[in-house]
């Protein structure tokens, strides 16, 4: 029986009880054995009241500055967070900046089935080889996960009744938007409560605030990465046949959806960060009122910051070339609110650059001879000197001086292929076989939810406690998926 989404917009295949889709894996006893139950669909009257698309506690209101003729365009949120200024004394490269004048900064971030839950359990038998090869994949990765938990240290594990189900309000979700894309889908990032999207051919929208309907705003151009900032009225992308890093006006890209505005029909919409090309990576860091942009290129590390009225965009601060490894990934953390040091993965490890000095140096070299790396993760509450470094399948703890923070080792079931910090403080990782949850302070498995099926998905973007992804089909088909995780019960899981 088809479950039709009232709101037009969500592909449900099947609701279950506890509001996941298809089938639940759950613990089944201290020995972490896994069993899989076909739980029963719900009927379609129970679809109504809720499979609606959450929005309203998206809505957040802001103000945009005019810029370069560009007039306000609606208010939506600053996705870039205002973050707390330490009294701590500038340093060098931070006074510099400060002392610039010309910059005038003184004036102004289904194909899934079960989620597994390490503490609720539940019994009931395996009944096809399909599912239980997925059963025995999370047996598995249960079962080194409690193997690591016992021997970190004691724990009382306590079974739940099974009668005494949590409400499927509690429980992470998963939906599909209808929309298929016919080229693969590379990035994407909020607008609003709306999703712009990248793909190898160009640059749409996706309306969540209506019927799932898709715009497309610019044709026959590659977007590699994307990041709105709606604050200044910018959409910041790595995009082109060159991998330019190529600023766009929101205003301009409004306008090509509403087209009422002739004046700003008439100007360019977008201008190129210094002239930059075959950029690989970015990231948008903000400390106290500046914004800066580290970019990571072929062999050298660029460090631009946003320049406010007159100038009204990014302008060049720092540049490292000539570095030993070549940059794939890259951060920017301030230390105790004053020394700017870059962070970057190459395929060897992670390394720092003093951005002072200009010195580099290695932070974490894996004893594999070549590693990809995922994520660096900065950690709250570390004065911005200690990282979460991940590579291959596994993620470790260090400070920006090398030194082992942690004696634990992040290891993920399977090798993912992609990873991200959610800003619930957990860190997901997707791999063929599953979705990990687990986690950013400790490593520990919060949660995982199965695939029906072998699939390659990749992050897009999260706000809140929404996280985007997509699948991964080269010259085939993508669809985005969304999913829902319940911030005040993650503790509960």
């Amino acid at each position: 029986m088809h479950l039709q989404d009232p709101s037009g917009i969500f592909d449900l295949v099947e609701l279950v009880g506890n509001g996941t889709y298809g089938q639940v894996y759950k613990v089944l006893g201290h020995d972490g054995t896994v069993a899989v139950s076909d739980i029963p669909r719900i009927i379609s009257r129970v679809i109504s009241s809720s499979a609606g698309v959450p929005q309203a506690e998206e809505r957040r209101r802001g103000g945009h500055s005019e810029s370069n003729g560009f007039g306000n365009h609606g208010n939506l949120p600053d996705l870039v967070q205002q973050s707390n200024s330490p009294n701590s004394t500038p340093t060098t490269a931070l006074q510099e900046l400060s002392d610039m004048a010309e910059f005038g900064l003184s004036g102004s971030k289904a194909s899934f089935t079960p989620f597994v839950d390490p503490r609720v359990y539940q019994t009931s038998p395996s009944e096809n080889d399909e599912n239980s090869a997925a059963a025995m994949f999370a047996n598995e990765l249960l079962r080194q996960e409690q193997a690591r938990l016992n021997e970190a240290r004691k724990i009382s594990v306590v079974n739940v009744n099974p009668t005494n189900i949590r409400p499927h309000s509690d429980t992470p979700e998963i939906r599909k938007y209808k929309k298929r894309f016919n080229s693969e889908i590379l990035c994407a990032a909020l607008w609003g409560v709306n999703l712009l999207v990248g793909t190898e051919n160009g640059l749409m929208l996706l309306d969540r605030s209506g019927q799932g309907k898709v715009y497309n705003l610019i044709t026959r151009r590659r977007f590699l990465q994307m990041d709105v900032l709606e604050g200044l009225n910018v959409l910041v992308t790595i995009s082109g046949k060159k991998n330019k890093l190529r600023v766009y006006y929101l205003s301009w890209l409004r306008n090509r959806i509403l087209h009422n505005d002739p004046e700003v029909e008439k100007k360019q919409g977008w201008i190129t960060v210094g002239e930059l090309e075959g950029c690989v990576h970015y990231k948008v860091v903000k400390y106290e009122r500046i914004k800066f942009l580290v970019i990571a290129l072929k062999n050298a590390v660029e460090i631009y910051a946003w320049a406010p009225k007159p100038y009204h965009k990014f302008m060049a601060f720092k540049s490292f070339t000539e570095l030993q490894h070549r940059p794939q990934l890259v951060d920017l953390t301030v230390e105790e609110g004053q020394r700017l040091k870059v962070i970057y993965g190459s395929c060897v490890g992670f390394h720092v650059i003093d951005v002072d000095s200009g010195n580099p140096y290695d932070i974490y070299i894996p004893s594999h001879s070549q590693v990809t790396p995922h994520a660096i993760v900065v950690l709250p509450k570390t004065d911005g000197m200690e990282m979460l470094l991940c590579y291959e399948d596994e993620g470790v703890y260090v400070n920006t001086y090398g030194r082992i923070t942690k004696d634990v080792v992040l290891q993920w079931g399977e090798m993912p292929t992609s990873v991200a910090y959610i800003h619930s403080n957990q860190i997901m990782g997707w791999g063929e076989k599953a979705i990990e949850i687990r986690s950013v302070e400790t490593g520990h498995l919060d949660g995982v939810f199965m695939h029906k099926r072998a699939q390659r998905l990749k992050f897009l973007c999260e706000r809140n406690d929404k996280v985007f992804f997509a699948s991964v089909r080269s010259g085939g088909s993508s669809q985005v998926f969304f999913m829902t995780l319940n911030r005040n019960s993650m503790m509960n899981w």
